[in-house]
């Protein structure tokens, strides 16, 4: 006979469970009877545990996005030349793909759209990721003497993520065209600056972004 699942087993099983949903057929695909079939567990425990279907995928998000956030921490805090960071954060890019980690941002964008609840929830985790980013590249913009007034932080940490949304918002899509290319166009600049840095040549990079 098969015991019952424990109150955080069965917690766990929903979102283990909406997880793998999101991932392989959207949250346009997921209703109550579905992800409780795929979880093993009643149906009715959904609004019991979670209170709405939508709270149950924003808590989804937010258990994947503070693993890789605690990662990311950690990488930028690692004593490396900051190229050596955005190499490594270059490499995740893939990583996160096949984990199905943009499938289940971009599922949710799509359902915050006109859930206002969802949205604030998004935005949370948006700031999360921005507030690494931001740390991560005012270090690096002051090592690499680059002009703030010219080039604010806030206005590169925002071309950064957007930058990366969008890749992978087109590599769902199936398209690639250029982005190879431009990530190696980035990696190039980044080795000037470091060049720079170790070379002892400290001016302000006016045009760094240029």
């Amino acid at each position: 006979m098969t015991r019952p699942m424990a109150q955080n087993d069965t917690v766990e099983a929903f979102l283990d469970a909406a997880e793998r949903l999101l991932i392989t057929i959207g949250y346009a695909g997921i209703s109550a009877r579905r992800l409780a079939e795929e979880a093993g567990a009643n149906h009715g425990l959904i609004h019991y545990y979670f209170g709405s279907m939508e709270q149950l995928l924003i808590q989804v998000l937010e258990r994947f996005t503070s693993r890789l956030i605690a990662r990311q921490t950690a990488m930028y805090a690692a004593d490396v030349p900051f190229l050596e960071k955005w190499r490594t954060a270059m490499g995740y890019l893939d990583q996160d793909f096949a984990s199905g980690y943009p499938k289940i941002w971009l599922e949710l964008q799509a359902l915050a759209w006109n859930h206002p609840e969802v949205q604030e929830r998004l935005a949370q985790v948006n700031a999360q990721w921005r507030a690494v980013l931001t740390e991560a590249l005012a270090k690096a913009m002051a090592d690499y003497r680059i002009d703030t007034e010219q080039f604010p932080v806030e206005a590169v940490v925002a071309l950064a993520m957007t930058f990366q949304e969008g890749i992978f918002l087109e590599r769902l899509g199936g398209i690639t065209e250029g982005q190879v290319e431009l990530l190696d166009m980035i990696d190039r600049w980044l080795v000037r600056l470091e060049r720079a840095k170790t070379d002892g040549r400290h001016e302000h990079h006016e045009g760094a972004l240029s």
